[in-house]
């Protein structure tokens, strides 16, 4: 009916709305005057004197010019249809329809007039109007357009509290709670709205979170979905989760975490740790992470069966991460006992430092003690055979200015080894090298094996691009593997020259704003194909300019390769910026 014309006629006591199906419309023709106009011309022309009907009778001889008209296009014809002049001259074909006129007050004209009025007197009959008197109102006065243009446009990933409660519960509460991470259930009841039923809602958040200190904190795969990676780092979503579950788990052990703590169990960098911590926790100084709401006891005492359950997820989860990151019981009791009691015990992260020297400094003495006990009993052995001491192996590595590689994230929780150092400066001796001869051979076989496919992909490589890219590999690499024993720099680069790898020296600008391990470029000089010999032409070229013109490339190499080889060489160990061909990682910013 939104598109219906209705005429109204207006009776006492009743209004009758009949509808119009169709309008004629009715416009004045002057044709009488054109008529006119034509007489008074030929009477004007009967007036003029002379007779011409010599002139007429020869009839002159014209030219008569032939034209065909072109084929008319789709849209061309479309245009023509649409023009003014084509609807005029339609107007003008169209054939007149004579009609009889009868007045107002003719008899025709009342019968005709009686339709105009409703026969029946039942609303029953009426099919015509089938709109509510709220629905019919919205049709007569529509809302208005230029105010809903006129409103702001909200960006997409953003909702505003009246769309939310349109939503149904369940992704009310999981919209709420990925967006907010840490919420008391107090505040997500009055978020939700009154009216809403508490016992739906408790069996909708054990859905999308868990229960960390009375407060409900987002699942880590609510967060990480299945099939996404780090945008910091690239490491799965499933390595997230995991890593996040760690943090949540310190965090129902204490209100404190020390972020080199986390880092060293879960082996992600630095960027995801600090994402995770500020998910749920606020950075204190000199203290370490502190959880971001109080204890909710309230909660706690009035929903004791869902605390219970919760306890129980969290113990699922806890024997899972012993599992997966090797995690030492001996640790973990006293803290079992501390999330019992209403409050965790608060520890200052100078006092963790205090604890963690303790520890190293005992366990140091320990090893020493057993050293001295063991080397005494091979004294005191009476065989001529010579002393094997092949478990006990010492390495002095030479002192160098160059800094160890900074792997202290993939380092393993009770280890105490960090890039091969020990991480107290004033113990005596290097813990690096004190492994068994069989794991020293398996850390240098798996060290060969990571350098040798990394060079034979990239050709040429930095020394921090190397480390970048060693860093990477630890990441995907399971919990406890070989390499987390500890690898330096000089480890690193001995391998890379053992392999078959030569440094080039590429003479950097001296104003050259890169690292010293930027300014270290390796290459590897054989890789066993045909154009070894053309790509150390290629090096020996950079090692006398950091960067050279196509050109000068081309007529090194062009005589004995063509272009599409040449392409190859260069893609194998170059990167063009700026119409200069650079070794990769030599570009400088």
């Amino acid at each position: 009916m939104a598109h219906v014309q209705t005429k109204r006629v207006p009776t006492p006591r009743e209004l009758h709305l009949t509808p119009l199906h169709g309008i004629l419309q009715l416009r004045p023709s002057f044709t009488y005057l054109d008529k006119a106009d034509a007489k008074h011309r030929e009477r004007e022309a009967a007036n003029e004197g002379g007779d011409s009907s010599q002139d007429e009778a020869e009839d002159d001889v014209k030219q008569i010019t032939v034209r065909f008209s072109r084929p008319e296009t789709e849209q061309a014809r479309q245009r023509r249809v649409q023009s003014y002049e084509f609807l005029q001259k339609r107007q003008a074909e169209e054939h007149w329809v004579h009609l009889h006129y009868y007045g107002l007050k003719d008899s025709r004209s009342e019968h005709e007039r009686q339709y105009l009025f409703s026969q029946g007197h039942g609303l029953a009959e009426n099919t015509e109007l089938i709109k509510s008197p709220s629905e019919y109102l919205m049709m007569l006065m529509p809302p208005s357009v230029e105010e809903e243009n006129n409103k702001p446009m909200a960006p997409s990933n953003v909702l505003s509290m009246a769309q939310l409660r349109t939503l149904p519960l369940a992704d009310q509460i999981k919209i709420l709670m990925k967006n907010v991470k840490v919420m008391p259930f107090a505040n997500l009841m009055s978020l939700l709205g009154s009216g809403t039923d508490s016992t739906a809602v408790l069996r909708c958040i054990q859905q999308v979170a868990m229960l960390v200190q009375g407060n409900w904190v987002v699942k880590s795969d609510v967060l990480y979905p299945k099939d996404t990676s780090s945008p910091h780092s690239g490491v799965p979503a499933e390595v997230l989760c995991r890593g996040r579950d760690f943090v949540m788990w310190k965090f129902t052990q204490d209100r404190w975490v020390v972020r080199k703590e986390v880092a060293a169990v879960t082996k992600l960098c630095p960027e995801d740790v600090k994402d995770f911590l500020e998910h749920m926790s606020v950075a204190r100084i000199n203290k370490g992470w502190e959880f971001m709401l109080p204890y909710d006891e309230d909660f706690v005492k009035k929903h004791p069966d869902i605390v219970q359950r919760q306890r129980m997820l969290w113990m699922g989860i806890q024997a899972k991460l012993e599992k997966v990151y090797n995690l030492v019981k001996e640790h973990l009791t006293p803290k079992k006992q501390e999330t019992q009691s209403g409050h965790p015990l608060l520890v200052s992260g100078e006092q963790r430092v205090n604890m963690a020297k303790a520890k190293v400094k005992q366990s140091y003495g320990q090893l020493e003690k057993e050293f001295q006990k063991q080397k005494a009993e091979l004294k005191s052995n009476d065989t001529s055979s010579k002393i094997d001491v092949s478990n006990i192996r010492i390495k002095e590595e030479p002192v160098s200015d160059e800094e160890p590689m900074d792997t202290s994230v993939y380092e393993g929780l009770n280890n105490g080894i960090a890039n091969g150092l020990h991480a107290e400066e004033d113990s005596m001796d290097s813990l690096n090298g004190h492994l068994p001869g069989s794991c020293s051979d398996r850390v240098a076989q798996e060290l060969k094996a990571f350098v040798s496919s990394t060079f034979k992909k990239q050709f040429v490589l930095t020394l921090s691009e190397l480390k970048r890219l060693f860093n990477l590999h630890l990441a995907s690499l399971p919990p406890g593997h070989i390499l987390f024993s500890g690898i330096s720099d000089k480890m690193l680069q001995d391998m890379v020259l053992d392999i078959g790898c030569k440094q080039i020296l590429v003479p950097f600008p001296p104003q050259t704003a890169a690292s010293p391990d930027e300014l270290k470029v390796y290459a590897l000089w054989e890789a066993g194909d045909i154009y070894d010999q053309h790509r150390q032409v290629l090096l020996e070229i950079f090692s006398k300019n950091y960067r050279v013109r196509r050109n000068v490339i081309q007529n090194q190499l062009s005589q004995d390769l063509n272009k599409q080889e040449v392409d190859r060489v260069l893609k194998d160990c170059c990167v063009s910026y700026g119409g200069m061909w650079y070794l990769k990682g030599t570009v400088q910013s």
